[in-house]
């Protein structure tokens, strides 16, 4: 979720961000405690020459809307961070290859858009067969109904535990049910 919040939804979707900060925050913080890594993805920004620690540093400059924001989700130096250039962290990004490499099988979500690039990493998820916990407290629109529907889908449609973050660690027995149909065939 760092951002530099010039976006034409950003003066809708600000005000909502403090208490969604803070709780990914404290997740962050549990699950670090738990081993469990953080891995950023972010848009670039159309900033193709950039580095993540430049674009931290251009999200946290004084003259970025959501700057005191973006300082509290600031990247730790082990935690890890992929650029993307569209809504999806799957979409010609090295997250799928990330993934395989640390021999993840679930996934937590968290961040901004819950309607787009939540939505739209959640799907390519899915479809590579991760667990998903989308924590409902942990995920932002700039409006409630945007945020409603995106719950609604994550939970109906992709089987994802979307209980609150305070639920960390609880994680259900089963993972969500999967088509049978093997790889390759229709």
């Amino acid at each position: 979720m760092i951002s530099d919040f010039r976006f034409e939804e950003a003066p809708q979707l600000l005000p909502r961000l403090r208490p969604v900060v803070r709780r990914i925050a404290e997740l962050k913080s549990k699950a670090r405690t738990r081993g469990v890594p953080a891995i950023y993805v972010n848009d670039n920004f159309g900033r193709w020459q950039s580095d993540f620690a430049g674009l931290v540093r251009y999200c946290t400059a004084a003259d970025q809307p959501g700057a005191n924001l973006v300082r509290q989700l600031a990247p730790e130096k082990d935690d890890y961070f992929i650029l993307k250039p569209r809504h999806s962290g799957f979409y010609a990004s090295a997250l799928e290859t990330l993934l395989q490499n640390m021999g993840a099988s679930r996934l937590i979500l968290t961040g901004i858009s819950s309607h787009q690039c939540v939505l739209f990493t959640a799907n390519d998820a899915y479809v590579r067969e991760y667990a998903l916990k989308i924590p409902r407290d942990c995920i932002a629109a700039p409006s409630a109904p945007q945020t409603r529907l995106a719950l609604q889908y994550f939970e109906t449609v992709l089987g994802a535990d979307i209980r609150p973050a305070a639920r960390f660690g609880q994680w259900p027995a089963r993972r969500a049910k999967r088509s049978k149909r093997r790889r390759g065939r229709d």
